[in-house]
């Protein structure tokens, strides 16, 4: 599925990245190593972690967007990264609850 195709469905915002790119799978969770243990490449990362480690998570991992719950913001180093790095963030106020859950019926594999 094409990520703009998410971003507009959900109402996100875009901090930074290319939303022309397609996601397959999608995972949730905001403890680093079991991120890194368990996404699958292709995937939306949905978390309430915003510090600039998560850039690197997504590089290893092969994720290709990470959406920021809670109304959280990114640091403008995690910004920074990430558009060198090629890694699409994106913002909502909503909680990671509803987006896994809107994400998984809108297709998004675990």
């Amino acid at each position: 599925m094409k990520l703009s195709e998410i971003v507009k469905a959900l109402n996100l915002e875009v901090c930074c990245g290319n939303c022309e790119i397609d996601v397959q799978y999608g995972c949730v969770g905001d403890l680093l190593s079991e991120v890194m243990a368990h996404a699958k490449a292709n995937s939306i990362w949905v978390t309430v972690q915003s510090h600039v480690n998560i850039v690197a998570v997504s590089v290893i991992t092969g994720i290709r967007a990470i959406v920021l719950c809670n109304a959280h913001s990114f640091s403008s180093e995690t910004i920074e990264k990430a558009r060198a790095e090629g890694v699409c963030l994106l913002r909502t106020d909503k909680s990671p609850f509803e987006i896994v859950g809107r994400l998984y019926g809108m297709g998004i594999e675990p």
